[in-house]
C-alpha cells in the first residue's frame, strides 16, 4: 500500500519538500513505524548512510526506554 501526502505550510515557513520528507521518514523509524531499510530506501540512501545520519536528525539508533537501559547496565 502506498500513501501519498499533501502538506500546507504558511508562507512564512522556509521549508523545502525534500526537508520535509526527510524529517517524516525519521521520526516514523523513530517511532518504530519504519526499518532503517525501508527508511533509506524512501530517502534513496544505503542503509548504512541513513543510519550514520540519524543523529544529525536527532534520532537515536538504541531506543530503550528507562527499565531496559537499567537492565543492560546492570548486566
Amino acid at each position: 500500500m502506498q500513501v501519498e501526502l499533501s502538506l500546507t505550510l504558511p508562507d512564512n515557513v522556509q521549508v523545502d519538500a525534500a526537508d520535509v520528507k526527510t524529517i517524516t521518514v525519521y521520526a516514523m523509524f523513530e517511532r518504530g513505524i519504519l526499518s532503517s531499510g525501508q527508511a533509506a530506501e524512501i530517502l534513496g540512501l544505503s542503509k548504512r548512510t541513513f543510519l550514520e545520519n540519524a543523529s544529525l536528525h536527532g534520532v537515536s539508533l538504541f531506543q530503550y526506554d528507562e527499565n531496559e537501559l537499567i537492565e543492560e547496565i546492570e548486566q
